[in-house]
């Protein structure tokens, strides 16, 4: 520390350190202050959230691509198959859990036999979500 001296030789030479007491005094100070407000600032807001018990989703059932040509050709997702073997296989999908979707493309040109036979076929399964798949008009 710096302290003045009753030496006059030295009297007149300026004094060449920091006095620190102030700045420590300061920095105690911003101390006090920050010891202080630290917790008011770490506010947190109470809230009594509602409890409620989370279901399982269900599983998403699968799909059948089910096609009817123009000629009255049946395809099991793309595969060739005839009316016993689509039958057959419409009993297999109405014993699954959940229930696989149908979506039925017929060809604008087939007879309405081979889709009501379809349907039919269907229902007889016990297959409930039949969707019938066409394509949108072109925009003018």
């Amino acid at each position: 520390m710096a302290f003045a001296s009753f030496d006059s030789k030295n009297a007149s030479a300026p004094m060449a350190e920091i006095n620190m007491v102030p700045l420590i005094d300061v920095m105690l100070v911003l101390l006090v202050i920050f010891i202080v407000t630290a917790p008011l600032l770490t506010h947190a807001v109470k809230l009594d959230l509602p409890q409620v018990s989370a279901q399982v989703n269900p599983p998403v059932p699968n799909k059948v691509e089910f096609a009817i040509d123009a000629s009255g050709a049946l395809f099991w997702n793309g595969e060739a198959v005839s009316r016993a073997e689509a039958a057959t296989r419409f009993q297999a999908a109405g014993q699954l859990q959940p229930q696989p979707e149908i979506h039925l493309r017929a060809d604008q040109a087939v007879a309405y036999r081979h889709v009501a036979q379809t349907l039919a076929d269907a229902a007889r399964a016990g297959l409930a979500k039949v969707g019938f798949v066409s394509e949108p008009e072109p925009s003018p």
